[in-house]
């Protein structure tokens, strides 16, 4: 396993982030234990969840399976790096989500009681909270730090001025604001390389990417497309909308010998901005398969061929769209 720093800080994390969004929903307690038992064997230490992944409001399925996991002992807890968020919906209460001090206080106890630990390394706002001034954000997340429930926090799905704005509103209070920012990035979405990525490379954040295989689109989708989820609508629309693209990836993938998976997470690995993909197995042989990506070198001529293929949105902001 290769690591990375998180962003500007000490702290050091795997190439690949295991995403936890699959357990409970899809994947039962025990092949969840066992999935993060082997990402520990492999050297996986970041491991990232959310208040609200079970999708049972107020229940915390999957951060409670995660907890169930770190109680067995023989050392899990220190040997990872942990990261959830707040923001969601997490009862039916005006003030049971969002970003208020009285939201986030409360949602960090209840994190900590359903992940059976004292602390949380990479606390993540999961969306932006319009509502709520920055001054009242940060100084709720200033107590969990000093009480140390929280040694590092987050933002996910920000725009780049916000996170610019964030961080200001940190600097002003002597403290250091955000080290990461979560945000869906794939060949097919590209759109943070406008402002997100230079704002994020500018200000020393690194990009967690969400969804690196597109929802399954860059999984080799067009092999699989009648196999489980693949076969819904929604996929089969996007399917239809990208086929011939899709097909022209594969191909290229298929010339490399490499699997349209893991091309997509070299990709995505080959920006220095990106500190680690976010990888949602729902089994272990999903988990396995992915570690050749960290192995794959692509040649300046593939990612041309990548580009052509999935073009982006031209470059940074301005120079994409203005001369």
């Amino acid at each position: 396993m290769k690591y990375t720093h998180l962003g500007r800080s000490g702290i050091k994390v795997s190439r690949l982030c295991l995403g936890t969004m699959n357990f409970g929903p899809l994947t039962n307690e025990s092949d969840s234990f066992a999935i993060m038992d082997r990402a520990l064997e492999l050297g996986i230490n970041f491991f990232d969840t959310a208040n609200v992944y079970g999708w049972k409001i107020g229940e915390g399925v999957t951060e409670q399976i995660i907890g169930r996991w770190l109680a067995q002992g023989n050392g899990r807890r220190d040997r990872i790096v942990l990261a959830t968020k707040v923001y969601g919906k997490m009862g039916e209460g005006p003030n049971d989500r969002g970003l208020s001090a009285y939201h986030i206080v409360r949602a960090c106890e209840d994190s900590l009681r359903r992940l059976k630990t004292d602390h949380i390394d990479l606390y993540q706002m999961h969306h932006i909270d319009r509502e709520t001034p920055w001054e009242e954000i940060w100084q709720a997340m200033e107590q969990l730090h000093r009480q140390g429930k929280v040694l590092y926090f987050g933002s996910s799905n920000f725009a780049g001025w916000q996170i610019t704005l964030a961080q200001c509103e940190a600097k002003k209070r002597n403290f250091m604001g955000l080290i990461s920012e979560q945000s869906i990035y794939n060949l097919t979405a590209r759109t943070i390389e406008l402002e997100v990525a230079p704002a994020c490379r500018k200000l020393g954040i690194g990009i967690i990417p969400w969804s690196p295989l597109g929802g399954g689109l860059l999984g080799g989708v067009l092999g699989k497309i009648s196999e489980g989820r693949r076969a819904k609508e929604p996929v089969l629309e996007k399917v239809k909308r990208y086929r011939s693209q899709l097909e022209a990836y594969e191909n290229l993938c298929s010339e490399m010998g490499e699997s349209p998976a893991n091309v997509a997470l070299a990709w995505l690995l080959s920006h220095p901005f990106v500190t680690a993909p976010i990888v949602g197995p729902r089994t272990l042989k999903q988990l396995e398969d992915l570690q050749r990506s960290l192995e794959i070198q692509l040649s300046d001529e593939t990612l041309r061929k990548l580009d052509e293929i999935w073009p982006g949105p031209g470059g940074e902001a301005p120079e994409a769209y203005a001369w």
